[in-house]
């Protein structure tokens, strides 16, 4: 219907409208679920940016190794999945793995633990005891672990305000893990983002008082569908891969 020089829609068009919209978006969806059934050599795998640098990117090389028919994309993200929109085969995610319409693989539990340089230990100030680290400055990490230091602290038997002392935050744990690598201070480490530092010597643990979590890590897929042999292969190689520690 048109209105002096502008055109506008009728009452049915209106109407009509939201339908059409409605079929237009569940065919891009459909087109974009065909193109990525035909595109069998690329796995997409989401996961956190942390979790990303120092857990499963050291491990990818000897996926590639195994696989190299298998071209691996990783994207990295906070959010949940919606396996029906987004383009993600499989994800990586921190919880209690009790996540709807999904399945939820186990693989590996969590614990908190302070971390440090081996040079740290060779300075002059003493870190034999938790009491130590007053005179230590403390890497924290903001968002989801800012919790991480008072919750250690209380169970190591300090005052929980020990955590407020003058120290360094970072947004991110692989960059407040980085900064311990480097002798800034001394971090709260949780097992996925230290253990290969750990092992490598890099970073070393000064108390023997760890505090587990109530969660832990989980690699998350479509439920209720046969995986493709991309997605198969890569839960294979992964589940069996946290069996050994680096």
């Amino acid at each position: 219907m048109r209105q002096n020089r502008s055109l506008a829609l009728t009452p049915q068009a209106r109407d009509y409208l939201p339908l059409v919209r409605a079929a237009f978006d569940d065919l891009r969806l459909a087109t974009e679920r065909l193109v990525r059934k035909d595109n069998g050599k690329v796995l997409t795998v989401s996961t956190i940016a942390s979790l990303a640098a120092k857990w499963l990117l050291p491990r990818l090389i000897a996926f590639q190794e195994a696989h190299p028919g298998i071209d691996v994309r990783i994207t990295t993200s906070t959010s949940l999945v919606d396996f029906r929109k987004d383009d993600v085969d499989a994800a990586i995610r921190y919880g209690r793995g009790q996540w709807p319409g999904v399945r939820a693989d186990w693989l590996m539990a969590d614990e908190l633990f302070p971390v440090c340089s081996p040079a740290l230990l060779k300075g002059n100030k003493p870190l034999k005891c938790p009491e130590d680290l007053r005179d230590h400055v403390l890497l924290h990490t903001s968002n989801a672990n800012s919790d991480d230091w008072r919750l250690w602290l209380t169970a190591a038997g300090l005052p929980a305000d020990f955590s407020k002392q003058p120290g360094v935050t970072f947004d991110l744990i692989f960059m407040t893990v980085q900064a311990a690598i480097h002798g800034l201070g001394v971090a709260m480490g949780r097992t996925a983002y230290v253990q290969e530092d750990i092992a490598k010597g890099r970073l070393v643990v000064p108390f023997n008082i760890a505090l587990p979590t109530d969660a832990g890590f989980y690699l998350v897929s479509p439920a209720g569908r046969t995986d493709p042999p991309k997605l198969s292969a890569f839960r294979q190689w992964l589940l069996a891969s946290v069996q050994n520690k680096p």
